[in-house]
C-alpha cells in the first residue's frame, strides 16, 4: 500500500514539472506575461535587497552549499533500495520548488523585448567596428594614466566601495529610451564564496535571483572587476541576456567620472572588439595590440598571466555547461561577442 502511494506521489510531483516546463515555456511567448513577471522581478528584488544586503557575506552562496548539501544527500540515499523510493520522491518535489522559484524570480526576464528593437538598423561592417577599437585604443590610453598601479606597473584598485558606489549613482543616468528600470541605491555587491573556486571556471561573477545579490571573484585582476561589477548590476537591474548586461554596463561605465571604472569599461569595449574580428583581419589586431600604451601592456599581461595559472578541466566544463545555459535561453554562446558588438555598433550611431 506505501508503495502504491509513494509511486504514485512521484508520479504526481514528476508531472507537475512537466506542467511547468509547458506552462513557462508557453508563458515565454506572450509579451503581456513577461511583462508581469517583469513586475515580479522588480518586487522581489526590493524585497530581498533590503533584507539580504547587509549581511557581510553572500547569503546566496551559503543558500547554494545548503543546497547541494541536500541534493547529495538525497542522491546518495538513491542507492540504497530501503530509501530509493522516498528519495526520489524528495528530489522531484525540491526540483519543483527550485524551478518555479527560479523563473518567477529570473527565468522569463530573458524573453523580454530585446534592447536591440529599441536602437537604429546600421551595417556592423569590418571597417566601422576598425574605427571604433582605434576610438577605444585612444580612450584606454588616456584613461589608463589616470589610475593606480601597485608595485610592479600594473593596474591596482585602492578603493572598491566608491566603484560599487559609481556603478549605482549611473544606473540613473541609463538613456530612457533604452530603459526605464528602476534603479536602486542599496549595495548589495558580494564577493563570492567560491572565489578560489571561480578563478579555475572563467567565470568573473554571477546574480543570484534566489537574494539579489551581485556576487563576483575578488581574486579578479583589476582592469576585469570594475566592468565585472557594472555587468552584475545589470542584471540587478533586470537584463538577464549576457550581452545585453554587457552593453548595459558599457553605459553605466563608459562616461564615469570614476576612472577606474571608465577604464575597465573602455579596456573591456577594446577586447571585444578586437575579438569581434581576429578572424577577419587578424594583421589590423595584431597592430592594434602593439599600439598598447605600456601600461596597457603590463595590464594585458597580468591578465593573460591570471589565465594561464588558472586553466585547467574546471574551466573547460564550465565553458561548455555556460555556453549550453546561455543557448538554451535564446542567447548566443559565451565566446560569441556579435550581439554586444551590434548593439555598441547601433548606439554609437546616435551617441557618436
Amino acid at each position: 500500500m506505501n508503495t502504491t502511494k509513494t509511486y504514485k506521489k512521484k508520479r504526481f510531483w514528476a508531472g507537475i514539472l512537466l506542467a511547468q516546463f509547458l506552462l513557462f515555456y508557453s508563458f515565454s511567448k506572450l509579451q503581456i506575461v513577461v511583462a508581469f513577471f517583469e513586475k515580479i522581478f522588480e518586487f522581489q528584488k526590493k524585497i530581498h535587497q533590503i533584507l539580504f544586503s547587509w549581511i557581510p557575506f553572500s547569503l546566496g552562496d551559503l543558500l547554494y552549499v545548503l543546497l547541494g548539501i541536500l541534493l547529495i544527500y538525497l542522491i546518495i540515499k538513491l542507492f540504497k533500495k530501503k530509501t530509493r523510493s522516498n528519495s526520489l520522491f524528495k528530489i522531484l518535489i525540491v526540483l519543483n520548488i527550485i524551478y518555479f522559484t527560479y523563473q518567477v524570480f529570473w527565468g522569463m526576464l530573458y524573453f523580454q523585448t530585446p534592447i536591440i528593437v529599441k536602437l537604429p538598423k546600421t551595417e556592423v561592417t569590418l571597417e566601422v567596428r576598425k574605427a571604433l577599437a582605434l576610438e577605444y585604443l585612444e580612450k584606454s590610453k588616456t584613461t589608463r594614466k589616470l589610475v593606480k598601479e601597485d608595485k610592479n606597473g600594473v593596474f591596482v584598485i585602492k578603493d572598491l566601495n566608491a566603484i560599487q558606489q559609481e556603478i549605482l549613482n549611473q544606473q540613473k543616468t541609463l538613456p530612457t529610451f533604452i530603459t526605464q528600470k528602476n534603479s536602486s541605491d542599496i549595495n548589495s555587491f558580494k564577493p563570492s564564496l567560491f572565489g578560489k573556486t571561480m578563478s579555475f571556471t572563467g567565470i568573473l561573477g554571477y546574480y543570484n535571483p534566489f537574494t539579489a545579490e551581485a556576487q563576483f571573484n575578488a581574486e579578479l585582476p583589476s582592469s576585469y572587476l570594475p566592468f565585472t561589477l557594472s555587468h552584475e548590476s545589470a542584471h540587478q537591474l533586470g537584463f538577464a541576456r549576457e550581452q545585453e548586461a554587457n552593453f548595459i554596463g558599457y553605459l553605466i561605465g563608459v562616461h564615469s567620472k570614476n576612472p577606474e571604472l571608465r577604464y575597465s569599461t573602455e579596456y573591456f569595449t577594446l577586447k571585444s572588439l578586437l575579438n569581434s574580428m581576429v578572424d577577419e583581419d587578424e594583421a589590423f589586431v595584431k597592430m592594434t595590440l602593439e599600439n598598447y600604451s605600456e601600461e596597457m601592456k603590463r595590464d594585458r599581461l597580468n591578465e593573460k598571466k591570471f589565465v594561464a595559472e588558472h586553466q585547467g578541466y574546471l574551466d573547460d566544463f564550465f565553458g561548455f555547461t555556460n555556453n549550453l545555459f546561455l543557448k538554451s535561453n535564446q542567447q548566443e554562446g559565451s565566446i560569441t561577442y556579435s550581439y554586444f558588438i551590434d548593439l555598441l555598433v547601433r548606439y554609437k550611431r546616435i551617441n557618436p
